[in-house]
């Protein structure tokens, strides 16, 4: 065999063991890839270089439940979907409302905790009451990706949207002033605010939403499997425990 024959078959030999080692498919039985935008606190979020937060503690309490392990994938929250459905994992985990928009292209767990959009504003801004004052012209900055965007276009069309890549763009925005309002979470919006004395969250919230885990269509038998672990959380007490350190113990 010639030199450059025997070249390329090597080449194409590596190329091959390659892809192999690398590609999203191969990864062992006993682990779930899960990705993730880890900027959303108390939902997911980084403390002293490590991933903490709701999301990633019930993630990981499910995982061991199901006799597993996991292997987080950081991506931007815009990816998530898109992300999921090309095989780079396995679950999308961060914050992700329940959608009929988002059902049309994937699966989702049972819900996990009930949330909804809350408006975000300046303690000295005293031109914002009520949600329906945003439609006055104000600036809003909202993370793209997110269901705030398709919100406020379709229900406040009189605001004038800023939409960030990051969720602390969008805090940071309205923290300096650039901005009247931040539209997010509430769960988020409650956290920023305890620990920014500078903005309050508006009483009257903008929707009620459920959060759940995103699946690939195909993946019945690993939704069959989360659910499962998601019951059996719920009965042990370990949710309970779960939502009392990170939203504080329900009434």
């Amino acid at each position: 065999m010639k030199m450059s024959q025997l070249l390329r078959a090597c080449t194409a030999v590596f190329a091959l063991i390659t892809t192999v080692a690398i590609t999203p498919a191969a990864h062992a039985a006993d682990v779930i890839r899960v990705g993730t935008d880890a900027t959303f606190p108390p939902m997911e979020f980084v403390k002293d270089g490590k991933r903490t937060g709701f999301d990633i503690e019930l993630i990981e309490a499910l995982a061991k439940t199901m006799g597993k392990k996991v292997q987080w994938v950081d991506i931007d929250f815009k990816g998530l979907i898109p992300g999921l459905i090309s095989n780079r994992f396995d679950i999308a985990a961060s914050a992700i409302y329940m959608t009929d928009e988002r059902r049309k292209v994937v699966n989702f767990s049972d819900p996990y905790y009930r949330g909804g959009l809350a408006v975000l504003v300046r303690r000295d801004d005293n031109s914002i009451k009520l949600p329906a004052d945003l439609n006055n012209g104000k600036k809003v900055s909202v993370q793209v990706g997110t269901k705030s965007v398709s919100f406020l276009k379709e229900s406040y069309p009189g605001a004038e949207r800023v939409e960030v890549e990051k969720n602390q763009a969008m805090f940071d925005l309205l923290a300096t002033g650039r901005v009247n309002a931040a539209v997010t979470g509430r769960p988020a919006a409650v956290e920023y605010a305890r620990t920014q004395p500078l903005v309050r969250v508006l009483d009257k919230g903008l929707t009620t939403e459920l959060y759940g885990y995103a699946m690939r269509k195909g993946d019945t038998e690993l939704a069959e499997q989360l659910n499962k672990a998601l019951a059996t959380l719920r009965v042990n007490g370990t949710y309970t425990a779960l939502t009392d350190k990170w939203f504080g113990k329900s009434e």
